[in-house]
């Protein structure tokens, strides 16, 4: 059963891409004004914030092409999609943080030992102000964009960007010590502490990427299952429980059993547990699938059953067992009088 409708899914595709071309072009102006902002100042620390925006760039340029791969619809040798391609170009962006703030760190530790001069730091300071703000607004446009229409991929680079525009800033309020203070071993510690802060960033991302692409639990996820199942219950529809999700970009698979009365036949069954899914996937976040194992309630379940006129009850109705993540996830609980708790 898709989730959301194909119109949607096409819209939320054109708005990752055009926000990854939107991320690759801003950065390269970005980097552009850096490097102008090295040149004249020969800062360490402008310098270190010049080699991330060099990251940035080929993040972005990644990003753009796995947001294209990822969107591509299920096929013969994929067929559950291309969405995981995402966890990879978060996991690389990751790694690439992780690489520049070494590179940082060593260039920094080398400029503090030789501590070259600098120069024109207040021209700097306008540069470096100015890419700073270009920075705050793509981070949070991507992170926006990464949010409501589900990309790993824009997420991640929404919060590599703004994890840029805040170093910036430090690096700004550390040139404006070394211009008011003439203390010159300043520029090179501030750009250390830059790079110690975008290892720890660099590092952060690669495993939320990992958890990613090895299924980790996500609740956000089986929160709004349950709000889901929850709104869209109907009679017959017992319970629900061992419920997992799978992401693969945008698009989730559903695997989970179902309890229905066991004196449905096939057909009725099917039919019912069809609407109920229908009903479901119209009110969840992404697209996807949803695959039901459909169990007999086996008598057990008639204290949490709300049908009336059920010919095999044997115990009265009391209330319908909610549909929580803990129900969900973890199945039901067998009482001494047979019926099921939450």
């Amino acid at each position: 059963m898709l989730i959301n409708s194909s119109q949607s899914k096409n819209s939320s595709e054109s708005f990752r891409n055009k926000a990854a071309l939107v991320s690759a072009l801003a950065s390269a102006v970005i980097l552009i004004l850096k490097i102008v902002a090295y040149k004249m100042t020969g800062s360490a620390a402008v310098l270190s914030d010049a080699l991330e925006s060099i990251v940035n760039v080929v993040a972005a340029m990644v990003a753009l092409f796995v947001i294209r791969f990822a969107s591509q619809p299920a096929d013969a040798e994929h067929p559950y999609g291309h969405g995981k391609a995402e966890y990879f170009s978060a996991a690389f962006e990751g790694g690439l943080i992780f690489f520049a703030a070494l590179m940082i760190i060593g260039e920094s530790i080398k400029a503090l030992i030789y501590q070259e001069p600098t120069q024109k730091l207040d021209i700097g300071l306008i540069i470096i102000g100015a890419a700073s703000l270009l920075n705050l607004l793509l981070g949070l446009y991507l992170k926006h964009v990464g949010k409501t229409h589900n990309s790993e991929a824009l997420s991640a680079s929404g919060a590599h960007v703004l994890s840029d525009a805040y170093t910036s800033l430090g690096i700004m309020i550390g040139l404006g010590l070394v211009m008011l203070t003439k203390i010159s071993w300043l520029d090179p510690l501030i750009a250390i502490l830059v790079g110690a802060h975008l290892a720890y960033s660099g590092f952060k991302i690669v495993i939320e990427s990992w958890g990613g692409l090895l299924d980790e639990v996500d609740s956000r996820a089986l929160e709004n299952l349950a709000q889901s199942f929850e709104k869209c219950r109907k009679l017959g529809i017992i319970d629900i429980h061992h419920l997992k999700v799978i992401r693969s970009g945008s698009f989730h698979h559903v695997d989970a059993h179902i309890v229905v009365p066991e004196y449905w036949d096939v057909l009725t069954a099917h039919n019912e547990v069809h609407d109920f899914e229908s009903d479901v996937v119209k009110n969840y976040f992404v697209g996807g699938e949803i695959a039901f194992h459909m169990d007999p309630c086996k008598r057990s379940f008639c204290e949490v059953c709300d049908i009336e006129n059920c010919p095999i009850r044997k115990l009265p109705f009391k209330a319908l067992r909610s549909f929580n993540v803990k129900s969900l996830t973890k199945g039901p609980v067998a009482t001494n009088q047979g019926a099921y708790e939450n």
